[in-house]
């Protein structure tokens, strides 16, 4: 639960510590005069009690020397007298035998039960403190000692001479005044340096409570001291702490942005099997894997094809305590005429990822790599056998003749022509596949172009009676490659001279344009395909009619060549039979940007 840190004290910290120690400090001081003044006074007390019992002790030596009580009482009073000195002779009974202040006409009632009387019963020797005379009405300090069968009490009149005489010293009252403000002035000040330190690391933690930067005065804000110091490297800590999430949160967007641009599915859950991040590809394999629609990420556990994955989760998470999991788990799933490799990698906290990538288009290009590789081979044994076995019949026969002889050298030259130009597809095949982003572009006239093509195979059409009808507009340049663009249109109208036939009618056009492509179509009107070969005419290799090819001397890579040109051009190209006969590509070529 987040706490508010934004409350307002009535008193900041340093106040109310200052005023809790000045307040024990006044509790302890006002405690310590109290006692000390009860302590001083009730020494005076006994001070007087002592002085009085020695009165009471000389005066008994005195009447231990003379039958004459009174007269003995009068003397010794007159000689060792303080002043208003009382002294009473009283007998075990209470009675009052004497009594220096006593008149003729006073009845005196019984002592016994006067306090320093019962006192004096018990310890020998008693005193009382402001007790009023009930014989003279005046109040008295009060000292009886019991001598044998009687006492001797002395009294002195409690007035403002006596109470002065046992007030206590008022030194050190003033003593402890000066003292205790001194350590108030000492508590003020260090508990104000202390409620500094304790404010700037209030304000620090407000301040990393609100994730807001941390000033670098800051760091000079704090005295010079334990708390001072503690201070310094909590903010130190903190600020290689902000810096440290700083980084984490640009690796981890750095992680999200890898994730959601990545080519295969990945997805990182807790031990729990709980979601952290998951990109889309994820999701679409996953549901492309199942055989229903997965609502949440986390039912990818439930997926039939999987269960080999999540047996290996359940598993590491069981052995996991005894040091024997392992880590890594890849397998291959074939649902839906796709090919899927799975991969978990289970973390050293339990955590795990799961990887799901698309192989399917990469088995399709070792596969078409293995058959391109077996038609290459296939396509250059044949001229090469040929050529093998024309030459192998001149130099084994040496009675051939000479018409024959040169029959045969020229097969060996048309295989050896048909051997140079598959070569030379080959290579240009390579080159666009490997280096297609190294080829040279420039800005190309398309009309020029193409016209500069007609002319080029001007015989050709001549001889098979063919008529091309070039539609281009002069206004179109594209920015690419001479030889790729040569290819296309070179190829397109190569492919109909070949295989359309007779008395047919080319239709070169560029039937449309937007603001990102040109659109082109080269349509014959001649034979055309079977539908069957329409998706394939683009496999290299790939001949509608092998012998009659091969008899024209066709490579069977020509239309390879021009799609993938297309596509370096960032296009597309199809094939389709027109309605009124004959064959039509069609493809588009991006416009400069």
């Amino acid at each position: 639960m987040n706490l508010p840190v934004t409350h307002k004290h009535f008193l900041s910290f340093s106040r109310k510590l200052f005023l809790s120690v000045i307040s024990l400090f006044l509790v302890f001081a006002v405690c310590f005069i109290a006692y000390q003044y009860q302590r001083e006074r009730e020494y005076k007390i006994e001070l007087l009690n002592t002085q009085l019992q020695d009165y009471n002790s000389r005066l008994y030596e005195q009447l231990n020397t003379t039958s004459a009580i009174e007269e003995a009482i009068n003397e010794y009073i007159r000689n060792h007298s303080l002043k208003d000195l009382r002294v009473t002779l009283i007998d075990l009974q209470g009675n009052v035998l004497y009594d220096s202040y006593q008149t003729s006409n006073l009845q005196i009632e019984n002592h016994l039960n006067r306090p320093e009387i019962q006192k004096a019963l018990k310890n020998s020797n008693g005193f009382d403190v402001r007790r009023t005379s009930e014989t003279t009405g005046v109040p008295y300090f009060y000292s009886a000692t019991r001598y044998g069968d009687y006492f001797i009490r002395s009294a002195l009149p409690y007035n403002v001479s006596l109470i002065k005489n046992l007030k206590a010293d008022p030194h050190y009252l003033w003593f402890t005044v000066i003292v205790s403000l001194l350590l108030i002035f000492i508590f003020y000040k260090f508990t104000k340096k202390l409620g500094t330190s304790i404010s700037q690391l209030r304000e620090f933690a407000m301040r990393a409570d609100r994730n807001e930067p941390i000033e670098i005065e800051m760091n000079t804000a704090f005295p010079h001291n334990e708390l001072g110091e503690i201070s310094q490297h909590i903010i130190q800590i903190y600020k290689r702490l902000h810096e440290t999430k700083d980084a984490l949160y640009i690796e981890r967007e750095k992680l999200i942005t890898h994730l959601q641009i990545s080519h295969e599915g990945l997805g990182i859950f807790t031990k729990n099997k709980k979601e952290i991040l998951v990109n889309n590809l994820f999701t679409q394999y996953s549901n492309l894997i199942s055989d229903s629609n997965l609502e949440t990420t986390e039912e990818v556990f439930a997926i039939e094809e999987l269960k080999d994955i999540t047996h290996f989760i359940n598993k590491n998470q069981q052995q996991r305590s005894s040091g024997k999991d392992e880590k890594r788990m890849s397998v291959t799933i074939n649902k839906n005429g796709r090919t899927f490799i799975v991969e978990c990698i289970i973390f050293q906290d339990a955590s795990f990822e799961i990887s799901i990538n698309d192989v399917t288009q990469e088995e399709e290009q070792v596969r078409l790599k293995r058959q391109l590789t077996q038609n290459i081979a296939h396509e250059l044994k044949t001229p090469v056998s040929s050529i093998q076995g024309y030459l192998e019949t001149i130099v084994n026969n040496e009675t051939i003749p000479r018409d024959k002889m040169n029959t045969f050298l020229k097969r060996c030259y048309a295989q050896s022509n048909r051997l140079s130009r598959l070569l030379r597809d080959i290579s240009v095949l390579t080159r666009m596949d490997e280096a297609a982003n190294m080829i040279d572009m420039e800005r190309i006239d398309i009309s020029l172009l193409v016209g500069n093509i007609i002319n080029e195979v001007s015989l050709e059409l001549e001889e098979k009676q063919i008529t091309v009808v070039n539609s281009l507009k002069k206004s179109i340049q594209i920015k690419g490659n001479y030889s790729l663009l040569y290819s296309i249109f070179r190829n397109l109208m190569d492919n109909a001279i070949a295989y359309a036939g007779t008395n047919i009618q080319i239709n070169i056009n560029c039937f449309r344009e937007d603001e990102n492509y040109y659109y082109f179509s080269v349509a014959d009107t001649g034979i055309g395909v079977s539908p069957e070969h329409l998706n394939r005419l683009f496999e290299r290799f790939y001949r509608v009619d092998k012998g009659r090819s091969r008899k024209l001397g066709g490579t069977g890579l020509g239309l390879a060549i021009v799609k993938n040109a297309v596509i370096i051009h960032g296009g597309s190209i199809s094939a389709k039979n027109n309605q009124g006969g004959g064959l039509e590509f069609v493809f588009t070529l991006a416009k400069e940007k």
